[in-house]
């Protein structure tokens, strides 16, 4: 998606893309099943492979929908609070590490201009900025089986809340940029 199907540019941004992607979808997922955990429920992250298959094949479309599997928490019965916290935490999880990746991104900013390593760092975390605060959105859409549905059925202050914050994150990502949000931030 990233490389305006330039396949040698591939190359390059697979990595940096990864570490963005790689660690939001993980910790996201563990962030399910740690919050399973802490009400005594066993989860486990199961893959889906046509899901997998379909998130490769949409990145070439220029559009990413990433579905490649998901933690599933096994109960006898689950009410809708517990199961509305065990979902909103995957993507506040992102959330969290959309901020982290923004204040490193601020951090590096004023060198990026002088040293090309900054300047990788600063585009790594722009992107996991920008890709974390995209997953928490798509999460959070109340459609199928998706977090969002279970936090809404849970608590619809809570997910206006939380969509909001990650629709405005990706939002100001999409049109603003992370150099603009940080030219903003700082003055």
């Amino acid at each position: 998606m990233y490389t305006g199907r330039d396949f040698s540019a591939m190359y390059f941004i697979l990595p940096i893309v990864m570490v963005g992607v790689g660690l939001g979808f993980i910790l996201h997922e563990l962030g399910h099943k740690f919050s399973a955990m802490h009400f005594g429920y066993w989860s486990e992250y199961q893959l889906w492979p046509v899901g997998l298959i379909i998130a490769l094949a949409s990145s070439f479309c220029g559009i990413v929908f990433a579905a490649p599997g998901a933690v599933y928490t096994y109960a006898n019965f689950l009410d809708d609070r517990t199961n509305g916290i065990i979902s909103i935490a995957g993507p506040v999880v992102n959330i969290v590490l959309a901020i982290i990746f923004l204040l490193i991104a601020a951090a590096v900013y004023p060198m990026a201009f002088f040293s090309q390593t900054m300047q990788i760092i600063f585009l790594v975390c722009s992107l996991g900025f920008t890709i974390n605060s995209y997953l928490a959105t798509f999460n959070l859409i109340p459609i199928w089986n998706l977090d969002g549905s279970k936090v809404l059925r849970w608590n619809g202050l809570i997910w206006i809340v939380t969509i909001a914050i990650s629709g405005i994150m990706t939002y100001l990502s999409m049109t603003v940029g992370v150099e603009g949000i940080i030219k903003i931030l700082i003055g």
